[in-house]
């Protein structure tokens, strides 16, 4: 063989849908876009799945034997009394959360439909999201957590159906999948993400962007009224009256359960989700 012969590669290139390098890069962005919404709508379809309830609230709202146990802990000297006191009088949104979500699948389980209708959905994470999937498994239903990674909390819960916990990386393809199979939405006290999921949502429906029936209940008259002041907003005139009427305010979750139960038999049952 000739010195200046070039040596011929020992194994082949990998190819462009198997190259990680290619596929972490920008030029893939729009590929990594486009899984986010294959992949998630080949599990619902996998699994029969027409559409769903979402559950939102804040992550750092505690179940009540979590709560009574930093309570116990901060009698003893072993944490802040004003944090646990908190907690526990938090958790009363944990609990109600995880009712909810029982009660409103055991009814969607006794639908006898084909298909799996209005199931659980949650961002996957724990507090208010751990407390619906909670309810949830329960209840013996499969349920869905829309996962994201993040790099400074873990955002995960043990209740999520194993096969229905998508992990995403853009926000914007998790909230689409929060919104496009639902047909209620229910949410709980929370923070930044939480008024940022409400607000599209409502955005969305007072634009007719979403054109479907879509109920969205405010869970917990104390912190809704105190954060958002929705009567100002008509008082200002920056939206109409009328849109008062997007959202369903209510302390109770019986009037909860009957209220997306109501509105879901009258207007979402001959209407899936998930149907392209």
């Amino acid at each position: 063989m000739s010195d200046d012969q070039p040596d011929k590669p020992t194994t082949n290139p990998p190819k462009a849908y198997e190259n990680p390098d290619f596929l972490h890069s920008r030029e893939a962005r729009a590929l990594r876009i486009l899984s986010e919404y294959q992949e998630p709508l080949s599990r619902f379809e996998h699994h029969d799945i027409d559409d769903t309830i979402v559950f939102m609230g804040s992550a750092r709202i505690k179940s009540a034997e979590d709560a009574a146990a930093m309570v116990a802990a901060a009698a003893k000297g072993d944490g802040d009394p004003a944090e646990a006191a908190r907690a526990e009088r938090m958790s009363i949104y944990y609990e109600a959360a995880r009712d909810l979500s029982f009660r409103l699948t055991e009814w969607s389980k006794g639908l006898g439909e084909g298909k799996r209708r209005f199931v659980v959905c949650t961002g996957g994470g724990p507090g208010i999201m751990e407390a619906a999937n909670r309810g949830a498994s329960e209840a013996k239903g499969m349920n869905i957590g829309l996962t994201i990674s993040l790099p400074f909390e873990e955002f995960e819960n043990q209740y999520v159906s194993r096969e229905l916990n998508v992990m995403f990386h853009y926000f914007f393809m998790r909230k689409f999948w929060f919104t496009y199979p639902a047909k209620a939405v229910v949410l709980f006290p929370g923070g930044f993400g939480t008024l940022d999921e409400l607000f599209e949502i409502l955005t969305l429906v007072q634009t007719q962007k979403i054109k479907k029936r879509l109920p969205v209940v405010l869970f917990g008259h104390e912190f809704w009224d105190r954060v958002i002041d929705i009567d100002a907003l008509v008082e200002f005139g920056t939206i109409s009256p009328d849109d008062i009427d997007l959202f369903y305010r209510t302390d109770s979750i019986e009037d909860a359960y009957n209220h997306i139960t109501r509105e879901l038999t009258a207007h979402g049952l001959d209407t899936p989700g998930i149907a392209l």
